[in-house]
């Protein structure tokens, strides 16, 4: 397992040490102790989650709040997202600035998202398969959110917005 550090404070890429021969592939998708050990965090996963999408779907930008903020470990199984972290924390010296990563079956890279970000995906491949750890338990009273195509975080999804396609909910969330 590689770490990668982002331009955002305390957001990591992780590249997995991918074993392949004419079997197909293996690799560690998590080991708790090395990434804490190398990213100098204690981090628990408490809850994991799945979502499957098709080309043109953007999900985000989502958070939670207050004492159910979560830290997430994002990943594709299937398929190729933009995915996309935007620090929140008025406190950080990255606050409003945001990382945009591709993740893909094919590159096996995971994004560290941490208490405190947005975060938020836009689908590139049909049937994809999205995965994530999160360290916290969802509280629906906690959610919170910024519209995805804010000015201000100026987030090129590498999508048509005519063809992007977003739930009633995520077109109503508000500008930074």
């Amino acid at each position: 397992m590689e770490i990668i550090k982002t331009p955002l404070n305390d957001c990591f890429i992780i590249k997995p040490t991918l074993f392949e021969d004419a079997r197909g592939y293996f690799f560690e998708s998590f080991n708790r102790q090395k990434f804490n050990q190398l990213t100098g965090m204690d981090i628990d996963f408490v809850q994991d989650n799945q979502a499957k999408s098709n080309y043109g779907i953007l999900r985000g930008l989502h958070f939670q709040k207050g004492e159910h903020a979560q830290a997430k470990l994002v990943s594709v199984i299937k398929g190729k997202v933009i995915d996309v972290a935007v620090d929140m924390r008025p406190e950080s010296s990255t606050y409003l600035q945001h990382v945009a990563l591709e993740l893909s079956e094919q590159n096996h890279l995971q994004l560290f998202v941490p208490r405190g970000f947005a975060h938020g995906y836009s689908v590139l491949e049909d049937n994809t398969i999205f995965f994530y750890k999160c360290d916290n338990y969802y509280n629906k009273a906690s959610e919170g959110g910024v519209i995805y195509n804010d000015p201000t975080l100026n987030i090129d999804w590498q999508l048509d917005p005519a063809a992007m396609i977003l739930s009633e909910k995520d077109v109503l969330l508000p500008r930074v």
